[in-house]
């Protein structure tokens, strides 16, 4: 029985795991968004949001700890500079996990982690910003469209 054992020890050495998770998360600050596989991402997920927490108060001791955890100055200084300023008023809750299905070589449930507030793909594009300031787009006869629009601007150019 699995009592009080909650930690995915994916297959590795506590060794290898706190490297594959220090350079998961390294790689995550980063880049904002990796490709990896469901597991890894659950178990990256409980690695790096403490760390994330950590670095709303930017101070010598949590840039300590920081670095303890990553091992990479280069990601310690995007998590102070870029990341803690853009996600320091939310609570909690600073990774989303995207499923993509399975891997074709062995069929592994892969995803994307992403940083919740860097998803630059979905959220505040400029093509969603003008179909909202657009409006409508039905095209019907009923209300008139872009096709009456037109022609009453001939016809005052007419007059």
């Amino acid at each position: 029985m699995r009592h009080l054992n909650k930690t995915n020890h994916l297959g590795r050495t506590s060794s290898h795991r706190k490297a594959l998770m220090s350079n998961m998360c390294a790689s995550l600050i980063i880049h904002k968004r990796i490709n990896t596989t469901v597991a890894k991402a659950k178990a990256l997920r409980t690695y790096v949001e403490p760390i994330i927490t950590k670095s709303k108060e930017d101070t010598t001791s949590s840039r300590r700890l920081a670095f303890s955890h990553l091992g990479d100055k280069d990601a310690v200084m995007e998590l102070f500079r870029v990341v803690a300023p853009k996600i320091g008023k939310r609570p909690g809750g600073y990774t989303r996990i995207l499923k993509t299905g399975a891997r074709p070589g062995d069929n592994s449930q892969m995803c994307f982690i992403e940083l919740v507030d860097f998803n630059e793909t979905n959220v505040g594009t400029p093509k969603v910003e003008e179909a909202k300031a657009k409006g409508s787009t039905r095209r019907g006869r009923k209300k008139g469209g872009a096709g009456a629009e037109k022609e009453t601007k001939a016809a005052e150019a007419n007059a």
